[in-house]
């Protein structure tokens, strides 16, 4: 798959937000580009689980008056766009898990300061084609058992994970190295970050894989739930059995903290010296920040309260540069503690 990046075009721009600038200038002095700032203009990369949400936030943006943006759906997953974002080749990286220790050190190398915002949670699904009439649930120690590098070419049948399911092909869909889906997934279930057999189709595009599984009677497959709520009516999604009871992929369990390990947060980082520079960015992460609840539940991820993403919102306005979460994956995190350590931050 062709690796590119989302981009927001923008026509004009009005009302500049020359208060948050000021405030911006300050940390963003030491962070250089490897691009001049086009005021028209800001490059969006990474994550295809966030997408839906910086796609549809793009959309309403683009109705404001004296706005005119255009956005193309492509992304080269978290990975990919955390490479070119802490080479100052991106403005705005989506990402579905936190940056790590090696793109951090990148970033520090090239000079690039990010402000690091949550902005929604993710119910990760684990789905089947709809025709699929054997599984329902299944617990962790059998993803497990189908997704270890011990696998590969191993567990290929659906009666080898569980005697009681048919004598039928596994046929395995999962997102590909340099997605942030893939980092989060391969932690929880296998319990190492990138370990996973490498025998089945891999996308970075959520899109690619849903459709995929839904084509196959056969397939398996996870990736965001946005995508699975826009293709339900043709994919089944697993109950996952932790240890602790079957819980189904909900706002509800998710909220709750039972939809674990499989609940993550999702995030937007942001280039320090672009938002110091380029007036269109500030403009736009301000309407972000302000309409994030909404927008978040209308694509179907799991949205914090307003008055949370007003504390978010401050954190932005006071350059809060950096990551609270140390370069690690950090698996199993709750809507609460996200915000506990944004705010004591």
């Amino acid at each position: 798959m062709n690796k590119s990046m989302s981009v927001i075009r923008h026509a004009r721009t009005k009302g500049l937000i020359l208060v948050t600038a000021a405030l911006l200038a300050a940390c963003s002095s030491k962070a250089t580009q490897s691009r001049s700032i086009d005021e028209t203009f800001l490059e969006i990369d990474g994550s295809s689980t966030v997408y839906p949400i910086t796609q549809k936030m793009a959309e309403k943006f683009n109705a404001e008056p004296g706005t005119n943006v255009e956005l193309t759906p492509t992304y080269s997953g978290t990975g990919g766009g955390f490479k070119r974002f802490c080479a100052g080749e991106s403005d705005i990286n989506n990402a579905s898990r936190p940056i790590l220790k090696s793109e951090m050190e990148l970033c520090k190398q090239n000079n690039v300061a990010y402000i690091e915002l949550p902005i929604a949670f993710d119910a990760l699904t684990v789905v089947v084609n709809g025709q699929n009439t054997w599984a329902s649930e299944m617990t962790t120690a059998e993803l497990k058992k189908i997704w270890e590098p011990a696998a590969q070419q191993k567990i290929t049948q659906w009666s080898q994970v569980r005697s009681s399911w048919p004598d039928k092909p596994l046929v395995l869909f999962g997102p590909g190295a340099d997605s942030g889906t893939y980092d989060y997934f391969t932690d929880v279930i296998v319990g190492q970050v990138g370990a996973s057999r490498s025998d089945y189709i891999a996308s970075e595009d959520d899109e690619l894989l849903a459709k995929g599984v839904e084509q196959n009677p056969n397939a398996l497959g996870y990736f965001g739930y946005a995508y699975y709520l826009e293709h339900q009516d043709k994919l089944k999604a697993l109950g996952i059995d932790n240890g602790e009871g079957i819980v189904l992929p909900l706002a509800e369990t998710v909220q709750s903290a039972d939809y674990q390990p499989l609940a993550r947060p999702l995030f937007i980082y942001i280039n320090v010296t672009a938002a110091q520079k380029n007036p269109l960015m500030v403009k736009f992460l301000d309407y972000y920040m302000r309409n994030a609840a909404e927008v978040v539940e209308s694509v179907g991820y799991i949205a914090f309260k307003p008055e949370d993403y007003m504390g978010l919102y401050r954190n932005f306005h006071k350059t809060k540069t950096g990551t609270v979460f140390g370069g690690e994956p950090q698996p199993n995190l709750t809507i609460k503690e996200v915000l506990t350590k944004q705010s004591e931050y």
